[in-house]
């Protein structure tokens, strides 16, 4: 099934001052109903698993897929749905929360480091180390917890020096193999807030929301201004960031996974050659099963 998804359209340019008021939340539909929907999902898990099974056999690559957002945004059901195919045995999700004490007693780069993928596999994060510029740069006081010294807790300087980090990171990831691969659910303040009134209204979903979601919703500017940033700090050509309109969740998956699939279409796998001496081997093994 073919569809006309531009994936320049919500790739990030490296060096762009991104505005996401400039970003649509919402973007015309690619399905035309629920059915439509699952079948183009369910075709796009199908050869999600093949890529999947490639990647594995090739055992060259490592991908990594970082989910980033509002509360609310969709990554929870994005990261199910579109992987949903997938052999749980190749996979391994991360979903990063408040530091703990051993974490907070080293760089901030370090928890993420230790979660990384092996190759042959996908790792998801549900969050990230991007949480350290901008959870932290809406709340500064927050530093205090990571014991710096003293002379490098300045607010001015220690964003750019931490985009300077993540983006070397990368790089480093990158020339040993790992895929960066970077997903920003966009959805509107009025969405959100329709979605926790629809929390607060189903009683299996109650779990999900309390009072700290709304104290960080007054946040929302300062949210805004420090995903700009990062944005416009770290999309690069071989780490590029996606602002997927998140509005419409069945339309955000169905962009997700046709950029995934592109960009494992893009690396050069193979499974491995078989020698002369192994298919001998093979025909062995059929004339030994077959009796």
């Amino acid at each position: 099934m073919k569809l006309k998804i531009e994936v320049k359209d919500f790739r990030v340019k490296e060096g762009a001052a991104v505005k996401l008021k400039e970003f649509r939340t919402e973007c015309p539909r690619y399905y035309e109903s629920k059915e439509h929907y699952e079948e183009i999902l369910q075709e796009h898990v199908k050869c999600l698993n093949h890529y999947q099974s490639l990647l594995y056999a090739h055992n060259r690559y490592a991908l990594l897929l970082i989910f980033q957002g509002m509360d609310t945004s969709g990554k929870d059901g994005a990261i199910k749905h579109v992987l949903s195919g997938t052999n749980p045995a190749g996979c391994q999700v991360f979903s990063f929360k408040q530091p703990s004490t051993e974490e907070l007693e080293h760089d901030f780069l370090w928890r993420a480091t230790r979660a990384l993928p092996e190759r042959g596999r996908i790792g998801i994060f549900n969050r990230s180390y991007y949480e350290e510029v901008l959870i932290l740069r809406v709340h500064p006081e927050l530093l205090d917890s990571e014991n710096l010294p003293d002379e490098l807790i300045d607010t001015k300087k220690i964003w750019k020096r931490r985009f300077n980090s993540i983006r070397r990171y990368e790089e480093h990831l990158i020339t040993n193999g790992t895929r960066p691969l970077k997903f920003f659910l966009h959805i509107s303040k009025k969405e959100q807030a329709e979605r926790l009134l629809a929390r607060i209204d189903d009683p299996d979903k109650n779990w999900k929301v309390n009072m700290s979601d709304l104290h960080e919703r007054k946040y929302w500017k300062e949210y805004q201004h420090a995903y700009e940033e990062a944005l416009s700090e770290t999309s690069t050509e071989d780490a590029p960031w996606y602002v997927i309109p998140g509005d419409d969740k069945r339309n955000a998956r169905i962009i997700i996974s046709h950029i995934l699939l592109e960009h494992m279409r893009g690396l050069k796998m193979t499974f491995p050659p078989v020698t002369a001496k192994h298919r001998k081997e093979l025909q062995q093994m059929r004339k030994l099963l077959e009796k």
